[in-house]
């Protein structure tokens, strides 16, 4: 899990950043990034995974553990508005450019989970599933899917109808169903099937 910061670090890097998003999918809230740069070797005896095979209790045991063991943690957010008005690649890779910039002090290279380059201008490598082959990757996966939960938590209270503390705004039956009787809610990204279908005339305008 740590192949590719060894090689950067013997390509004379120095603070190397993992980036990865949470948020791609879903029909509503927004798309949540975030960057972690560890110090080297990194800590690969926490159990950093990708943050979809960890359950929520093991994911706030790892974050904690993050948080003590990293040199410096990120977060960007690109909300619903920016979401619509651009698409939601954009969106992504601008949450991910975000959280790499509120790093202290900024990495000197970077590894991003997917296939496309961030709009900085650091050194960059672009990782195909990388949260399953990076640690630092895994550990932003784990802290963006952290924060994007709680977001969605908090919205829960707002719009209890669409129960968004369970499936966090994807598109479950239970989901699909809310937004059928209830109607797209103002956090829904209504660009996307699953909501547009169910805008009134005058949303559409």
């Amino acid at each position: 899990m740590d192949a590719y910061e060894q090689q950067a670090i013997k390509e004379g890097y120095r603070y190397i950043a993992g980036t990865d998003e949470a948020g791609r999918g879903p029909l509503a809230g927004p798309v949540v990034a975030a960057a972690v740069v560890f110090k080297f070797p990194p800590p690969l005896h926490l159990g950093i995974r990708d943050s979809k095979t960890l359950s929520p209790s093991q994911r706030d045991n790892i974050l904690l553990n993050i948080y003590r063991e990293a040199v410096s943690v990120g977060v960007g957010v690109v909300w619903i508005d920016e979401i619509e008005t651009t698409n939601i690649h954009t969106a992504s890779l601008k949450a991910m450019a975000e959280a790499i910039k509120r790093l202290n002090p900024l990495p000197d290279f970077i590894l991003i989970d997917g296939s496309f380059p961030i709009d900085l201008s650091i050194s960059q490598l672009p990782v195909i599933k990388g949260d399953t082959k990076s640690v630092s990757i895994a550990a932003a996966s784990i802290v963006a899917k952290t924060v994007r939960d709680s977001i969605m938590g908090a919205y829960h209270v707002i719009f209890p109808n669409y129960n968004f503390i369970k499936h966090k705004g994807y598109g479950t039956t239970e989901h699909l169903e809310a937004i059928k009787c209830f109607g797209p809610s103002p956090i829904h990204r209504k660009t996307f099937k699953g909501v547009k279908e169910y805008l009134s005339d005058i949303h559409k305008d």
